[in-house]
């Protein structure tokens, strides 16, 4: 657990230079940011997409920490909820206006849309991606070696731009279809790496390192596709894979909101029935198991029942 603590958060670099990759691959294929409003309709419809399973899953985490109280006093479980609260996590300012988190993972979604924001903004600001290049270069180099070590920036995207824009770059190092840009965001990519191995000699900081190779991958290995072209019993069991791959990502972000309710209740039922007194450590993984297996459950159902309609909803 203590290992968890201490390096189970480097993960979030690993999504948030996924994170950057895919956006740039989803904005610079399109072609509605040509004007001022249509970059407000992008950040809007981002907006939307991410609203209605976030909401379901915040009613669903306060409704679990209503009954987590009656036996868990803890740190993590908090306060009665209040409408103010309730309110800016609706608009993702909780972090912004110093309130507590309904749930655990709510403050990575209120950043995701903040760095994306600030990518179509610039995307739609700067016609040529030469211009594009520099500044998110400027902002990346800024951002892991002055901002990314102060805790005062972490509610706004200037803390987390560095690892979401070597995913940028490294989108547009190989398959935006302009050679020049490529060259460009080579050069920027290499100097951003220069950047952190020369700070490295002042103090290693493990997470930089572990966003730079994560960028370096997905420039060689970004772009593979999935085959099945064989027909042979390795290829088929290989094609049964990326199905249950397939299955999990697309549910997955709703098991990243759902995640934090259920191990409320394992909480509660650990505590309630007196396990912790006994430091019973196999429950404990039991349950575990059980809140792990009970969010992918519910997930599925949040998915199919309010994700997947919600998309009809955009400008």
């Amino acid at each position: 657990m203590t290992c968890l603590f201490e390096y189970g958060r480097y993960a979030v670099q690993i999504f948030l230079v996924m994170g950057g990759y895919l956006a740039a691959q989803s904005l610079t294929r399109s072609r509605n940011l040509k004007t001022t409003r249509d970059v407000l309709k992008t950040i809007i419809n981002r907006y939307l997409r991410l609203f209605a399973p976030y909401v379901v899953a915040l009613l669903v985490t306060i409704a679990c920490a209503w009954v987590a109280r009656f036996w868990v006093q803890d740190e993590f479980v908090g306060q009665s909820e209040t409408m103010t609260q309730f309110l800016a996590h609706l608009f993702f300012l909780q972090g912004i206006l110093g309130l507590d988190a309904i749930s655990a993972g709510v403050w990575y979604v209120a950043i995701d849309w903040q760095l994306y924001a600030i990518l179509a903004l610039m995307l739609g600001m700067f016609r040529g991606f030469r211009s594009v290049v520099w500044i998110l270069t400027v902002l990346c180099v800024a951002s892991l070696l002055y901002f990314n070590r102060h805790g005062a920036y972490e509610n706004y995207f200037i803390y987390f731009i560095g690892a979401y824009g070597l995913g940028v770059l490294a989108q547009l190092c190989k398959n935006y279809p302009d050679p020049l840009v490529n060259r460009f965001a080579r050069i920027a990519i290499i100097l951003a790496g220069l950047s952190i191995m020369a700070s490295s000699f002042h103090q290693v900081w493990l997470r930089n390192l572990l966003a730079y190779v994560v960028a370096i991958t997905l420039i060689f290995f970004g772009d593979w596709a999935y085959k099945d072209e064989a027909r042979d019993q390795k290829h088929i069991r290989a094609h049964k894979l990326v199905n249950a791959v397939l299955w999990a990502s697309r549910r997955s972000y709703c098991a990243f909101l759902l995640h934090f309710a259920l191990i409320l209740l394992a909480n509660s039922l650990y505590i309630g029935w007196g396990m912790s007194l006994r430091h019973d450590g196999m429950m404990a993984l039991a349950l575990m198991m059980m809140a792990l297996v009970a969010s992918w459950m519910a997930a599925n159902y949040l998915y199919r029942w309010v994700e997947v309609p919600s998309r009809r909803i955009k400008f």
